[in-house]
């Protein structure tokens, strides 16, 4: 399964970004989606995570009520819509697919190349 996130970019505190990650070569619809991210200097950690109806969703404490993972299986699609931006939520935004529902990124077989979301304060 190859992945491609885009839609990052430089937004100002208390703004909206929604980021995307396209899949292809692959089943899209029997893999578990999520989003982890690498702020400078940090090690990567788990942001959101939704299942494979899409009905399922799980969220870290710091984005939980601001950000909201989703999916378009039609369009081998997985978003991350990001409200109410904080300057701590500066990082690469990275997607995975894995086959187990989890927080673990070691659990995900596939990712995306990174997408780069700054925010100014």
């Amino acid at each position: 399964v190859q992945l491609q996130a885009s839609g990052g970019g430089l937004v100002q505190t208390g703004g909206s970004l929604r980021l995307s990650c396209a899949a292809s070569g692959g089943t899209f619809r029997s893999y578990h989606m999520a989003w982890f991210r690498r702020a400078p200097g940090k090690e990567r950690e788990f942001v959101a995570a939704v299942s494979r109806s899409g009905a399922g969703t799980v969220y870290a404490d710091s984005v939980k009520g601001r950000f909201t993972a989703s999916r378009d299986n039609a369009k081998n699609t997985v978003y991350l819509q990001m409200n109410s931006l904080k300057p701590e939520d500066t990082a690469v935004y990275y997607c995975a697919a894995g086959r187990i529902a989890t927080m673990r990124e070691h659990e995900y077989n596939y990712w995306g190349q990174g997408t780069l979301v700054t925010v100014s304060s």
